[in-house]
């Protein structure tokens, strides 16, 4: 039996990943959408303390808790940071990590570090005017920034998701994952939502021109896929997500040939 452990980009909770969590569990999987602290049905729990490492330690509790003897880590956009920081810390019980559209971090980096200089200076921007100095409300869908595209999500989805957006702790956004690289040596998969910007083809040409963290995607270990829809197919195109997941979890996928 396969486990999912699936682990979402900011001001969502473990609610976003319904849909695909069911098509997993049809398909007889084990699944555990994450609800962070701060987040969700758990926004009330977030304090001045909460940070990455709350969140990390969210992610590794489901991971002890879970009964599969190996997962599938799902993180998307932000997700990645605690996804990663959890399974530095158990890599015995990971298969496999999954990135869904979101960058590569490593140890010592923060959201902020990591995010284009743009979104950096929004979200640096933001803290500034925190109003209780330590959560961000959760802006407007039309906040491009920070949503990205939002294309192939219904009405129904936009609604559900402007209204459950839960305030984002700050100190998730500006403490550092701390990795001894563990992580980094696990089989890994990429989904790229290629109408919020990125694809394999883009991917090959950033490795072409040399770029130094890039060349992680050589490991014969790293499988990639490509999803024609917005930054967030959990809502947008939950079915076709899914069946990305299963192929992702079987080591499916395309790999990139080292240039000669």
């Amino acid at each position: 039996m396969t486990g999912y452990v699936l682990v979402s980009g900011g001001y969502t909770g473990g609610w976003i990943w319904r849909d695909v969590a069911a098509q997993l569990r049809g398909g007889g999987a084990e699944v555990h959408p994450a609800t962070l602290t701060g987040y969700g049905d758990r926004r009330h729990l977030a304090g001045p303390a909460t940070d990455l490492e709350t969140h990390v330690e969210d992610v590794v509790q489901l991971i002890d808790h879970a009964d599969a003897p190996k997962l599938v880590l799902v993180g998307h956009c932000y997700g990645i940071f605690p996804v990663l920081g959890a399974a530095d810390r158990r890599p015995e019980r990971v298969e496999r990590i999954v990135y869904v559209d979101t960058g590569m971090p490593e140890d010592g980096e923060s959201v902020l570090d990591v995010a284009p200089d743009d979104a950096s200076d929004h979200v640096t921007g933001r803290i500034a005017q925190s109003e209780d100095g330590h959560t961000l409300k959760p802006p407007p869908l039309t906040d491009t920034v920070t949503w990205g595209s939002l294309e192939g999500i219904g009405e129904a989805g936009l609604e559900q998701l402007a209204r459950l957006a839960a305030p984002q702790p700050i100190g998730t956004l500006t403490q550092p994952l701390r990795l001894t690289g563990k992580a980094l040596e696990l089989p890994a998969s990429g989904v790229f939502c290629t109408a919020n910007g990125m694809s394999i083809a883009l991917v090959e040409a950033v490795v072409a021109a040399g770029d130094p963290r890039a060349q992680r995607l050589l490991d014969p270990q790293v499988t990639l896929h490509d999803l024609p829809t917005g930054h967030w197919p959990m809502l947008s195109a939950p079915g076709e997500l899914a069946e990305v997941l299963v192929r992702a979890a079987a080591g499916e996928g395309h790999r990139l040939v080292p240039a000669p």
